[in-house]
């Protein structure tokens, strides 16, 4: 008798756990182990721990407004978006900013210094929001996901907030709080992983 509830009591269990597998994959959805979740959850953060900063954000305005410094200020000498991006004949981006910083008057510079287009706005997005309009190809120059890891891990404009140089008056830009190796690892990551954005 004791040799039959046994078998009973296991039976029930197999049907019952396999009864609940069957369910999840019938509803479409497979149980993730957590620390798959978690690194792909860093990886995001890491990123947008640059992408985010305001050594980005200063030329991804939502005004056509370049800002600058750490408090991203307005620009000095009322310079906006104008015409491709590059300001306006008299105050073009590349009169003062150079290819690379200027030690002496403290100016930034970085080959083909420029606003982002205006479809890549980004000041006053969350973290998930900038993510979105990365991916979006009708706002990001319809750059594929390859295109979009050579940008942002290549493109010395880019890369360029890790080297900041100093204000005029020789004060170190913040940089961001991640390391540029950290930074690229992140960002191939993240795409690896199905460039899976976060919710809000």
């Amino acid at each position: 008798m004791k040799k039959l509830i046994l078998y009973i009591i296991s039976t029930l269990t197999v049907v019952v756990v396999f009864a609940a597998n069957y369910k999840s994959k019938k509803a479409g959805y497979f149980p993730i182990d957590e620390p798959e979740v978690s690194t792909k959850q860093n990886a995001f953060n890491t990123m947008m721990d640059v992408v985010s900063h305001q050594r980005c954000v200063n030329c991804h305005p939502s005004d056509n407004v370049p800002k600058q410094g750490d408090e991203s200020k307005p620009h000095h000498f009322g310079i906006a978006r104008g015409e491709n991006n590059l300001g306006f004949q008299a105050t073009n981006c590349n009169t003062c900013h150079q290819p690379e910083n200027n030690v002496y008057s403290g100016v930034p510079g970085a080959p083909h210094w420029s606003l982002a287009p205006a479809s890549m706005a980004w000041q006053g997005l969350t973290r998930s929001e900038i993510a979105q309009a990365m991916l979006d190809r009708t706002k990001n120059g319809n750059r594929s996901h390859e295109e979009l890891i050579h940008h942002l891990t290549e493109d010395d404009l880019v890369l360029w907030v890790f080297q900041p140089g100093t204000d005029q008056e020789g004060i170190p830009r913040e940089k961001p709080p991640v390391s540029e190796e950290d930074y690229k690892a992140a960002v191939k990551e993240w795409f690896a992983s199905g460039a899976i954005i976060p919710e809000n």
